[in-house]
């Protein structure tokens, strides 16, 4: 008795802590994620190139995941009751964003591929109004699973919309959510590395050829494999759902929390934070812009940038 109120008291001091752990990471890169779409907004010379379009789609979705995924780990802690249709829909909204940023990366390496291998017809392929085209079509992807779930439980739960109930990580407890979800996301995940494995071995291939006549020539091909290490740390969150679903732990409840604290900061909140950073200080159009708006101008001056 007395060792079970010591890891209750141990909890409950340990959890605001956790929290705050997670919540400020979040506040400062979801900042950071604003600077630099808003940098973007302010220069619309970059807003006319597909793949600034795409970079700043890309920032919208990881920062709405990483908005989802504190408000459900915060609603989960707090044990706070509502509507479950609430709650339905923030979870939906997750796992759409959850998919979102995977198959955006593989269409900026499609991007970067016709720029490579066929630079003669890039002006003609990858134009403003086959990226916005594009961008549909991922939405259109991702929300499969939003429609598909919810007309699921509509259809095979009895349990009204209204009733108020606690908001943890999985309101859908029928294994025909589980196996639709892991269906479509294993669909999402064998189109995204299809892509990125070939658009990156057909930039390699371009590059090899290339590299007797250009210097420069290693530079598409570092670019191609920074969308694979985003790609990689995108899908970190697709491994944290299949680790997560594995119930029950096999081990003390409380070491469990921990354990799924830690995959929680490690494969959701900091891969999210760290994917956008990655490309948009490498770029070099866009990190003087960046720059000088997230130091509020002191950091360097802006300067007319070419079209990429």
């Amino acid at each position: 008795m007395n060792n079970t109120t010591e890891v209750t008291q141990d909890m409950l001091f340990q959890k605001p802590v956790k929290v705050l752990l997670s919540v400020l990471p979040c506040l400062f890169f979801l900042y950071v994620n604003g600077v630099m779409l808003f940098a973007l907004l302010s220069k619309p010379l970059l807003l006319e190139s597909p793949r600034y379009i795409l970079f700043g789609h890309l920032l919208l979705a990881e920062s709405l995941q990483l908005l989802v995924s504190i408000v459900l780990y915060i609603l989960a802690v707090t044990m706070v009751r509502m509507m479950i249709f609430v709650c339905i829909l923030i979870t939906l909204l997750g796992r759409i964003t959850v998919k979102l940023s995977p198959l955006n990366l593989a269409v900026m390496s499609l991007e970067r591929y016709v720029a490579i291998c066929f630079p003669l017809r890039h002006a003609n392929i990858v134009t403003t109004r086959m990226t916005g085209v594009a961008i549909a079509l991922m939405w259109t992807f991702a929300s499969f699973d939003f429609f598909t779930q919810l007309l699921l439980y509509i259809s095979l739960e009895s349990t009204g919309f209204t009733v108020l109930r606690i908001c943890h990580e999985h309101p859908f407890k029928l294994q025909i959510y589980s196996t639709v979800n892991e269906s479509i996301t294993s669909a999402c995940f064998v189109l995204v590395c299809t892509v990125s494995i070939y658009t990156y071995i057909a930039v390699m291939i371009t590059v090899k050829s290339a590299s007797s006549r250009d210097r420069n020539s290693s530079k598409p091909q570092k670019t191609m494999l920074i969308h694979l290490i985003q790609l990689c740390l995108s899908l970190t969150s697709t491994l944290f759902n299949m680790i997560n679903s594995v119930s029950p732990w096999k081990i003390n409840p409380s070491m469990a929390v921990h354990i799924q604290y830690v995959l929680f900061l490690c494969l959701i909140i900091f891969p999210k934070c760290l994917s956008p950073l990655i490309y948009g200080l490498r770029d070099h159009a866009f990190r003087p812009v960046f720059l000088y708006y997230f130091t509020f101008g002191l950091r360097t001056t802006v300067k007319t940038f070419p079209k990429s």
